[in-house]
């Protein structure tokens, strides 16, 4: 009797083929589509993390794959399935600790159990043997052109905006993946020490371990949550005190929300989505902590209620976070960033209108775009000269002067850190306002 079972791994091979085809098909965020595709595919832990790290190998370094594919085929390629699946392969080949034979045999493997596929499974065994064998040259090629990984558009604007050797090191810094940073309700010092982790001077906890986030030390407690070094920056600048009132707009998954309340403020979050504001109360639960929430629409909130302070998330490009969602590269376009830069006028001068008198205004994006951060910042104080910017000072990041720009604005670069040996944050903008008494 012939042996009914499938090859080992392809399971998680036939899904990261799934997630990687339909992210660059629809422009859809990889992570949203690995959850809904998750639960059918039924896989155990390991697998589905291992789906999880070929579909964001092979985003992150697409790059380099798709110039490698090009130069082994006769033909360009045409079919979007067919190219998912190479990549999926390639991915595996040249960037993770997959055998040669599995990464290959669990290609041909899904190629001919899809009608799709199944005439192309001889072009796939070929291609990737010989991408197998010509790794060392693809990788040395790779390493020498730091934009091979980034799409020309975004390449073109970062030169213009940093420069050519900082728009280089953004490129390079972006291959490399996020670290897992962890912000502590209390007791920083305590918890490095026990969780292993390094202590950045703003506080942040850095995790050199890959240990899955639920089986770490504290997180059942509620001690910690995870939120990158530089995304736990805004809600400090905000200077929070007990007892004040603070609206967090655009506030889901909750991290700044979490922040806020830590410091004692009141503190209402504020989230258009029913399903990323249930998951903001979900982990306020986990820490042990209190907020208000409102499912509405920020732009929609009665600006009778006036607050202490405001802090605004705007949505944005989020093209500073490509170390943990590569697809944001290859799903955005020039487009979208125009489209968002006008939703965050109008979100940033919501944010003043609710801002009370001598109250405070944060505005930030997780992006790089200066029309997202730098240029929003002047245009807002054009608008609107009852305020003043409140300009940063290097104290209150834990001495990174580096991160702060001539006008005393927050730009965190992938390639900087917090601090000289500990390299890597998200790219993220934040102004700090004064409404004028």
């Amino acid at each position: 009797m012939a042996d009914t079972h499938p090859p080992a791994g392809l399971g998680a091979r036939r899904l990261a083929l799934a997630v990687v085809e339909e992210t660059l098909r629809v422009r859809r965020a990889l992570d949203d589509v690995l959850a809904a595709r998750a639960p059918a595919a039924a896989l155990d832990a390991r697998d589905l993390g291992l789906s999880r790290a070929i579909a964001v190998t092979g985003l992150r370094r697409l790059g380099t794959i798709r110039r490698a594919l090009a130069e082994r085929l006769e033909k360009p390629m045409r079919d979007p399935r067919v190219e998912a699946l190479l990549v999926v392969g390639a991915a595996q080949i040249l960037f993770l600790d997959v055998p040669d034979h599995a990464a290959v045999g669990t290609a041909v493997d899904l190629a001919r159990e899809d009608p799709r596929l199944a005439r192309a499974g001889g072009l796939v065994n070929a291609v990737l043997r010989r991408i197998a064998r010509e790794r060392e040259a693809i990788l040395a090629e790779a390493d020498a052109d730091p934009f091979r990984d980034t799409p020309d558009w975004l390449a073109a604007r970062w030169t213009a905006a940093y420069g050519e050797a900082r728009a280089a090191a953004i490129a390079r810094a972006n291959r490399g993946e996020a670290a897992l940073d962890l912000t502590v309700k209390a007791d920083p010092e305590g918890w490095a020490e026990r969780l292993g982790a390094r202590l950045l001077p703003t506080g942040t906890l850095r995790i050199a371990a890959r240990t899955p986030v639920p089986e770490l030390p504290g997180y059942d407690e509620g001690a910690w949550w995870v939120q990158d070094a530089a995304a736990a920056l805004p809600a400090r600048l905000l200077a929070p005190r007990p007892g004040e009132r603070i609206a967090d707009l655009c506030a889901a998954p909750g991290g700044k929300t979490a922040q806020l309340a830590t410091a004692g403020a009141s503190v209402l979050a504020v989230d258009r989505s029913d399903k990323r504001l249930a998951r903001l109360s979900e982990n306020l639960a986990r820490l042990g902590l209190a907020a208000e929430t409102r499912a509405v629409d920020a732009l929609a909130l009665d600006e009778a209620e006036l607050f202490d302070a405001v802090l605004l998330d705007a949505p944005c490009s989020s093209t500073g976070t490509l170390r943990r969602h590569p697809d944001v590269a290859w799903t955005k376009t020039a487009e979208d960033i125009v489209r968002l830069a006008d939703l965050q006028q109008r979100l940033i001068d919501k944010a003043a209108r609710l801002t009370k008198p001598g109250g405070r205004l944060v505005y930030c994006t997780c992006s790089l775009e200066p029309e997202e951060g730098e240029a929003q910042a002047a245009a807002f104080l054009t608008r609107h000269p009852g305020f003043v910017r409140d300009p940063l000072r290097p104290d209150e990041i834990g001495g990174a002067a580096d991160l702060i720009d001539p006008q005393g604005d927050l730009r965190a670069l992938p390639h900087l850190g917090l601090a000289p040996d500990a390299p890597g944050v998200d790219g993220f903008f934040a102004a700090r306002f004064v409404r004028r008494a």
